[in-house]
């Protein structure tokens, strides 16, 4: 089983982000770029402690994102460097960033219905 970016089976596209995500046997691979800053705390809204309770592994490929974490920790991963997010995290993310990351599918869906209703909510 493999992926690319052109091949993957859905993409996602919204003001300062785009996505194509496949899933790979139980874990979804995301090629993700980042074309503005954005502080997302607000799609997670509704999640435990209104942050994102899914595990991410990933490599940023340009530029920096930061992970804050609901016990106050904070860690910024630049370019070149693999990362975990560990549940109970909010990204920061910063214009001209590029990360291919992997997730569990079913903890993504929970957490990418939350972040769905809150973007209808705000229209």
């Amino acid at each position: 089983m493999k992926t690319s970016k052109a091949t993957t089976q859905d993409t996602l596209e919204m003001e300062g982000y785009e996505g194509h995500f496949s899933d790979l046997g139980g874990y979804t691979v995301g090629y993700e770029t980042y074309r503005a800053d954005a502080d997302l705390a607000e799609l997670f809204k509704g999640l435990p402690d209104d942050h994102c309770q899914c595990p991410h592994w990933g490599i940023v490929l340009k530029g920096k994102l930061t992970y804050r974490y609901a016990d106050g920790t904070e860690e910024t991963i630049t370019e070149g460097e693999a990362y975990y997010a560990r549940p109970g995290h909010l990204p920061f993310l910063y214009a001209g960033t590029e990360v291919v990351e992997f997730s569990p599918t079913d903890e993504l869906k929970e957490t990418v219905d939350v972040i769905n209703k809150n973007m209808e909510s705000a229209g």
